[in-house]
């Protein structure tokens, strides 16, 4: 039997009164038939890492109503090395979630809790071997997205011609932000954009060829992108 795989999201309901706390904690690969499962939650298939999780808790809840903020955790708490990438003392999100400055993810609708920028701010100026052109158009084609300029300044209208299109597909994408898929966004920036889009990026990783970690780790360079942020 497989590791037994969770991700963890935690909403704060109101922003105005500071209030604690709730959680979202998703099993993607759970050990109860579905009709034992009763209130747990889990995603369609265990596949993407956090990606199917998040993705899950966004389109399970996009009519519903999302949070004022919503932090995208996993699920391990603290502790080197399984929690390495949480910069806090002794890798612990519980600290991290006490130190979250509110006033600044509501300002900029999306903050990577990870500020050390290594791994993945130290080769900026070369291309992203996880994504390339073909990927790209793949996960972001017929979304509200907009094109791709190949320097990497930002995600900017840029596709004009099936010609450019072409193109496009098998350009080397230089997309940097720091590791490691964990992060605070704001209801106001997942509701820009439309339940579809997130549909189609769960349904990519669902589609893909590539395996449960290699469409995680793609993803993992594309969140910042998909809340707004420009490309490196």
């Amino acid at each position: 039997m497989s590791q037994r795989k969770l991700a963890t999201i935690l909403v704060l309901a109101d922003y105005h009164t500071f209030c604690s706390w709730q959680h979202a904690i998703y099993i993607v690969n759970p050990s109860r038939a579905p009709e034992e499962r009763g209130d747990m939650l889990t995603t369609p298939v265990n596949k993407g890492h956090e990606a199917m999780a998040y993705l899950t808790y966004i389109v399970d809840n996009y009519n519903s109503g999302i949070p004022s903020i919503v932090s995208f955790l996993h699920a391990h708490r603290s502790g080197f090395f399984e929690a390495w990438h949480v910069d806090t003392p002794l890798h612990d999100n519980v600290i991290a979630m006490r130190n979250l400055r509110l006033d600044y993810v509501k300002q900029n609708g999306y903050v990577n809790l990870r500020c050390n920028w290594n791994p993945g701010c130290k080769k900026t100026s070369r291309v992203n071997g996880h994504i390339n052109g073909e990927v790209w158009h793949e996960i972001f084609g017929n979304t509200s997205t907009p094109g791709f300029e190949q320097d990497g300044s930002a995600a900017v209208p840029g596709i004009s011609s099936p010609e450019d299109g072409e193109k496009m597909l098998y350009m080397k994408m230089r997309i940097w932000t720091p590791c490691c898929a964990q992060f605070a966004v704001s209801k106001e920036q997942i509701y820009a954009r439309p339940l579809e889009d997130y549909l189609k990026f769960r349904q990519w990783v669902v589609d893909t060829e590539k395996d449960d970690a290699a469409s995680g780790r793609v993803m993992e360079y594309l969140w910042h992108i998909i809340f707004g942020k420009e490309a490196v």
